[in-house]
């Protein structure tokens, strides 16, 4: 029985992964000529009043360069809103700090407002998103994190301009991550490489449906009318991955969305170290299948097959040829296959090329975290930022 299922695994098994990965190596290829880009100014073009929107809780370590970033922007009509989401460190004082340079400078752009406790029902960033949306007055709406940094003094011109060629009612932006230690580095960049090999963004160009809609929290801008048309942050109040329903609920509503290629202009360094990241992706993971245990199962466990299966494969080989006989062109396909795939994400949205050749070892670890993920969404137990969060009960499908 042994001896069968190692030679599947050297033999049938190495053919259909290679298929696979060919098909995700062109999704990869289309999505990165898919991808939207920052609109290059132009003469005469639309400025309508921008509201950037930043919720902040705790940030004492990135809200200083964020706002100084956003108040560095030339779009001639911004307003800049900052809600200290009840911070329990130097969020507020920094906010007054930078608020009073801008005053004293003669900018006015810079609003900071005190944020309420979270109802029952709602995640604290939810909450937080729908005080910032009622007290915004744009017709765009751009919600940014505060561990952004707008690099590019046109970022939100660039942004304004790409959704209005694009015809989005949200465009949602994919920052340039910093990876500052070792685990961010492993952890980080797989969740654009999840983004960029499993969202067909040719499909959702002529199918919006909501099933493959994709947005990233960390820079949304909304068309004003499609965010009030699809209920806002109100409509997934209770969501822990609200970037994710706002998409599907925009796709839903047969609304327009598009991912933008933003590392050229913002930059997000997401967590400060591995057991950071571990902890935020742990948080999200399961919540992203609705917390329905057979698709996420399903998921993970064929993802470690195809991803893992040829690398241990390999090393069965090594350590015993003459028991795992192995057709060393489909193996060295797969693993050239997965190289080029990873790469190619890597490369394309300017994260460092080299973590690609760890790919085996960047995925084992996430799968970790998301077994841990599996675990704490089935014990519904999860704090984020000194709130604990509501889980949504477990589902089969």
């Amino acid at each position: 029985m042994t001896d069968a299922v190692l030679g599947f695994l050297a033999g049938d098994a190495l053919v259909g992964i290679v298929a696979f990965q060919a098909v995700v190596l062109l999704v990869v290829l289309s999505n990165a000529v898919l991808l939207a880009r920052p609109g290059r100014d132009r003469a005469g073009a639309p400025t309508p009043l921008v509201s950037l929107l930043v919720p902040a809780r705790n940030e004492e370590a990135n809200v200083g360069g964020c706002v100084r970033s956003l108040l560095a922007q030339t779009y001639p009509h911004l307003e800049v809103v900052v809600l200290d989401d009840r911070s329990e460190d130097g969020t507020r004082a920094i906010l007054e700090r930078e608020r009073a340079a801008a005053t004293a400078a003669g900018d006015d752009r810079l609003v900071v407002r005190s944020g309420e406790e979270p109802p029952a029902g709602w995640t604290g960033k939810n909450w937080a998103c729908h005080q910032l949306a009622l007290a915004a007055r744009g017709e765009v709406l751009l919600f940014a994190d505060a561990d952004t940094v707008f690099v590019d003094p046109d970022a939100v011109g660039g942004i304004v301009r790409a959704l209005q060629a694009s015809r989005a009612d949200l465009l949602s932006g994919l920052p340039r991550q910093l990876l500052g230690t070792p685990g961010e580095a492993l952890l980080v960049p797989m969740v654009y490489w999840a983004l960029l090999s499993f969202t067909p963004l040719a499909l959702a160009r002529v199918w919006r449906r909501a099933p493959i809609a994709r947005a990233v929290g960390q820079l949304m801008a909304f068309r004003r009318d499609a965010y009030e048309a699809i209920g806002g942050h109100a409509a997934v109040r209770g969501s822990v991955v609200d970037d994710i329903d706002l998409a599907r609920s925009v796709a839903s509503a047969r609304l327009a969305w598009h991912l933008l290629d933003a590392t050229s202009i913002v930059t997000c360094r997401m967590y400060r170290s591995g057991r950071e990241a571990a902890a935020g992706f742990a948080r999200n993971l399961f919540a992203a299948f609705g917390s329905a245990i057979l698709p996420f199962a399903f998921v993970w466990g064929w993802l470690a097959y195809a991803v893992l299966g040829p690398v241990a494969v390999g090393a069965l080989h090594l350590a015993w040829p003459a028991r795992v006989p192995v057709e060393p062109g489909w193996l060295l396909a797969t693993i050239a296959l997965s190289v080029a795939h990873w790469a190619l994400v890597y490369g394309r949205l300017r994260l460092p090329i080299w973590i690609a050749l760890l790919y085996p070892v960047t995925f084992a670890a996430f799968l970790a975290v998301a077994i841990r993920s599996f675990l704490d969404g089935v014990r519904r137990q999860t704090t984020w930022k000194g709130r604990a969060l509501e889980r949504p009960p477990t589902r089969w499908i």
